[in-house]
């Protein structure tokens, strides 16, 4: 290598850190201090954002006048923890004029018990001794994550969890990433509840009983759950398939680590806390329990710049929510569980070609990228 390349790469990797340094320090949480300071500001600040996030609302009416009483105590609870020393910053969002108790009735997969008893496909773990990993991935770098979506008023995280994995792995073994049908899930699985949450598993193995799932444009998600429409299905004769899934061992944050090593991973966590309704940015290590109430995928791991090991995970809520729609969760913490759970209850499907083999492809693209 020439000393004029070496030069060039010590710059470019300067720019980097100054580019990441500036993010961090440009953040801002969607207020002032001046916003705080008074009643009337603090209403010119809900009436500024109530116009961009529910500008279909009178802003004199009685609902609006209600909202704001929410929106004051939320706006006044993200500046209190973003003065916090914390590796992770909270900003306004579209939910800041709801309740914690409103955020959670909307958006967790509360009526079906996401910790209640899965049935497990196999005692095996394919990815179990695996080879040493790599020290980060990011399967959104590689191709095999397709844009965020939003599941709206809808409590189908599940599905949208199930889908993205099955894109995931259908991507590795045949190089195609193909946007499927959530709505499909809603609908037809009826072993889950639709809008009133799920279990990505049992999505898994309906996928396997249907023969496969449809894309997205021929069953677009409607936010609601609808009567099962056999013509969307059956004129779609193409399906992606899986051929089975697996359980990743329960509690083991490492077998976690193997398996999103190799492909993303469906994972169940507890996100009704309202450091994760209004998280913006940085590595989370807010509290959170274990009360697993939203499917979600684990798309990767990496290590911060202040050495916090994390994990990156994809939401259902919107490229506007978070890092354009993901959450670095912190990795390694002293509870086998993991952060909010996140190692509790992860799953994968799999799906093999007669001439791919998983392993082959997965080092093919890393060679590649």
């Amino acid at each position: 290598m020439t000393s004029f390349s070496q030069a060039a790469l010590l710059l470019l990797f300067l720019a980097a850190l100054w580019v990441l340094s500036a993010s961090a320090s440009d953040f801002t949480p969607g207020f002032t201090d001046e916003d705080l300071e008074s009643e009337k500001s603090l209403r010119s600040l809900y009436d500024n954002w109530a116009l961009q996030h529910r500008s279909s609302r009178s802003l004199d009416s009685e609902e609006h006048a209600e909202r704001f009483e929410i929106f004051k105590e939320n706006v006044k609870y993200i500046d209190s923890v973003n003065k916090k020393d914390s590796p992770y910053k909270l900003g306004l969002n579209k939910f800041a004029d709801l309740s914690n108790e409103e955020f959670k009735a909307i958006y967790m997969g509360t009526k079906m018990d996401l910790r209640g008893d899965r049935e497990v496909q196999s005692g095996s773990f394919m990815y179990q001794n695996s080879e040493p990993l790599p020290a980060s991935i990011d399967w959104r770098q590689k191709g095999a994550v397709a844009a965020v979506k939003n599941q709206g008023h809808c409590g189908s995280c599940w599905a949208f969890s199930t889908v993205a994995s099955v894109e995931g792995i259908n991507y590795i073994t045949t190089g195609n990433l193909v946007s499927l049908s959530e709505q499909q899930l809603v609908d037809c699985s009826t072993e889950n509840s639709g809008c009133n949450g799920g279990l990505m598993d049992t999505a898994f193995q309906y996928i396997i009983n249907n023969g496969g799932i449809v894309t997205e444009d021929n069953y677009p998600y409607t936010a609601e759950a609808t009567e099962c429409s056999s013509t969307k299905i059956n004129s779609q004769t193409t399906r992606v398939v899986i051929d089975g899934f697996e359980d990743v061992p329960a509690n083991n944050e490492q077998a976690l680590k193997e398996a999103v090593a190799h492909q993303p991973v469906s994972v169940a966590i507890e996100a009704s806390g309202q450091d994760f309704q209004f998280y913006s940015t940085g590595v989370f290590t807010g509290k959170c329990g274990t009360a697993l109430d939203h499917g979600v995928v684990a798309v990767g791991y990496g290590t911060s710049p202040e050495g916090i090991n994390y994990w990156i995970v994809r939401n259902s809520w919107g490229p506007k929510w978070g890092e354009e729609g993901y959450i670095r969760m912190q990795q390694g913490i002293e509870a086998a569980e993991g952060k909010c759970g996140i190692a509790m209850q992860a799953s994968y499907p799999t799906k093999k070609t007669q001439d791919v083999d998983i392993e082959l492809v997965v080092d093919r693209i890393s060679d590649e990228l």
